[in-house]
This record gives C-alpha cells, structure tokens and sequence, in this order.
C-alpha cells in the first residue's frame, strides 16, 4: 500500500462520461420520416403532412402548442420533422437555435414551421407574426430558408389552418 500524507486521501477513480440517452432519441426522431418525400410547395400540402405524420408522433400533445420544424431537401420535400417545442395551452416559447439546430443536423435547405392553436382558431396572434419574423432573420444569418410558417386549427374552422406567407406576414 503506498503512504500517503497525513491529512490527504487518495483520489478517486475518474467517472466515466455520462452519456445523455435524450440527445440519441432526438436524432433517431429526426430521422424518422413517415410520409417520406413528402412535397411541401404550398401550405395545404404540409398540412396534409402534419394530419398524416405529426398527430401520430409520441412527443406531439394536441392540447397545448406545439411547435413542429419540417426540414426540406432542396426540391422542398420532406426529410424529417421534430417537435421543437412544448407549450401550454395558449403561449409556447421559442428561440432560433432551437428552431435551427433540427435544421443543422439534417442538412436541410429550407424548414416549415407548424404549430397548432388548441382552440380550434387558427387565426395568428401578434407573437407568432414577432417570432416568424426572428426566424426569417435567423434563417437569412444561416442561409436556411423559412419557406412557411402555418398555424393549424380544426378544420370547422375555414379551411382548418392560416399560412403567415400567404397573409403576407413575410417581411424582416
């Protein structure tokens, strides 16, 4: 046994890195793509995706608001999609990093957002015209296109969703 000073004790042995299970998960989710080629050029086509792929993933809860990133290869077809963000019944909190880091990861061209309004009312508030407005400029720092930012409602609601680009919400 080797001496030691008095008052001293012996190191311990160095922990292994603990390794973040979460962080694998979310990159499998990314991968996962459902309705695979999915077009996106125009809003009813990615709120067909959203009914066919999003309602059925487990992180999606239709009772609060949940914000959905569609990455898109360059011919605006999907690659994936993530739930971004969590909220609660009337308000979800977002920054840019989140919203891009899916984006980053897939090698994506451009990105969709979606987020649904619990209530059935699609109409966009004054918030979600402020945060697609920081995610256009965010998207022009990283040249990752915001093709769209719509809100989905129920569907005895008009036609069920409200796409900011077309009210023409899309200026920086």
């Amino acid at each position: 046994m080797t001496d030691f000073l008095p008052g001293l004790t012996p190191a311990k042995p160095a922990k292994p890195p603990r390794v973040i299970k979460s962080r694998e998960f979310k990159i499998c989710v990314l991968r996962e793509c459902t309705a695979e080629n999915a077009l996106c050029d125009v809003p009813a086509q990615a709120v067909d995706y959203w009914r066919k792929a999003v309602v059925s993933s487990p992180n999606y809860n239709p009772d609060v608001e949940s914000l959905v990133c569609l990455a898109l290869n360059t011919r605006k077809r999907v690659i994936g999609h993530v739930v971004v963000a969590t909220g609660t019944l009337d308000t979800i909190h977002i920054h840019c990093r989140e919203v891009y880091k899916s984006a980053i990861a897939l090698n994506a061209a451009g990105i969709v957002l979606m987020h649904n309004h619990p209530s059935g009312d699609h109409t966009p508030s004054e918030a979600d015209v402020r945060a697609t407005r920081d995610m256009i400029r965010g998207g022009q720092v990283l040249k990752i296109e915001l093709v769209d930012h719509i809100i989905v409602g129920h569907p005895s609601f008009g036609k069920g969703f409200t796409s900011l680009k077309e009210q023409g919400q899309f200026y920086s």
